[in-house]
């Protein structure tokens, strides 16, 4: 095993520069995720998504990415779980997304929302069946006995709904949309000076406002 002290890593890939940014920086988070796709890595949706109770008791864990639009950065998720309590008591969030391979990191903070019916519906009836059996059998969050216990919650959801070729979305789960009001850019720079550009949507939240920030 490695000793952490000792890994040094030095970037320089990319970088950059102001005259370069779009306006809008989902524009630029476009052209990343674009990349990402391109290299071989196995998650580029991954994100870390971190949530706080009323209490300021932080949490997170890695969501999947799954659409992202002026608006905002969607997600899915049992409602019931402990993001979706943090979520009901305190809806600002934030999301980190790392490409390694790219060298590249983005911040994401805002307020979360949960989505429409019909959106959390549509994308529920496009899931593979066994993932929206899954959604029926996982109390997510909560204590479970053991694994053959899990198995067999699957089980007795798999055989209730064997016959129905459509099946329904739990009330208990759908999508969220994180609603960003900061979003920073992060691109490895050699010598560790690396690259931040940080977009702030103006009170207005008609545009946004960028600015470098020391690394």
């Amino acid at each position: 095993m490695s000793d952490p002290l000792n890994i040094r890593n030095d970037y320089g890939k990319s970088k950059l520069e102001e005259a370069n940014l779009p306006g809008n920086p989902m524009d630029l988070f476009e052209k990343w995720l674009k990349e990402a796709f391109n290299v071989d890595m196995p998650e580029p949706t991954a994100m870390t998504l971190a949530t706080s109770d009323e209490n300021g008791k932080v949490s997170s864990r890695i969501v999947l990415l799954k659409g992202f639009e002026d608006r905002g950065f969607l997600f899915y998720t049992n409602y019931n779980s402990r993001k979706g309590r943090n979520l009901n008591e305190n809806n600002y969030a934030a999301l980190s997304v790392y490409w390694p391979e790219l060298e590249q990191q983005v911040r994401i903070e805002g307020v979360v929302e949960k989505l429409p019916e019909k959106e959390s519906d549509h994308y529920h009836a496009a899931r593979p069946r066994n993932n929206q059996l899954g959604a029926w059998a996982s109390e997510q969050s909560e204590p479970v006995k053991d694994r053959y216990t899990l198995e067999v919650q699957y089980a007795a959801v798999n055989k209730a709904y064997k016959k129905h070729s459509v099946i329904p979305r739990p009330s208990h789960w759908g999508g969220y949309v994180l609603i960003p009001e900061n979003i920073e850019f992060w691109q490895g720079r050699e010598n560790r000076l690396h690259d931040r550009i940080e977009y702030k949507r103006n009170s207005r939240k008609e545009d946004w406002s960028i600015r470098r920030l020391n690394p």
